[in-house]
C-alpha cells in the first residue's frame, strides 16, 4: 500500500496526528479504489478474451463442417459421374 506512514511524515516516532491518520485512511481508500478499478478492467479483458475464443471455435468448427458436406458432395458427384461413364464405356464396347 503507502511506502511512507504517517510516522516519518511527522517526525514523531509512535504518535500519529488524527491528519496523518485521516491522509492514512484516504490514501488507503484511494489504492483500494484503484485496485478496484484495475480488477474491474483485468474482468472485461478475461470476458472479451472468452467471448472471441468461442467464436472463433465455433467459426472453426461450422468451416469444418462446411469443408466436409462440401467434400461429400464432390464425392457424391464424382461417383454419379463415374458410374455413367462406366455404363457408357460398357455401352460402345458393346457395339
Amino acid at each position: 500500500m503507502s511506502t511512507m506512514t504517517a510516522e516519518s511524515r511527522n517526525k514523531t516516532p509512535g504518535k500519529e496526528t488524527e491528519p496523518a491518520k485521516e491522509m492514512d485512511v484516504r490514501e488507503e481508500i484511494q489504492e483500494l479504489k484503484h485496485s478496484m478499478q484495475l480488477q474491474a478492467a483485468t474482468q472485461a479483458g478475461v470476458d472479451a478474451t472468452q467471448v472471441a475464443t468461442t467464436a472463433g471455435a465455433q467459426a472453426t468448427q461450422a468451416a469444418v463442417q462446411a469443408g466436409t458436406w462440401s467434400t461429400m458432395i464432390v464425392g457424391g458427384a464424382g461417383l454419379v459421374a463415374g458410374l455413367f461413364l462406366g455404363l457408357a464405356l460398357v455401352a460402345t464396347s458393346r457395339s
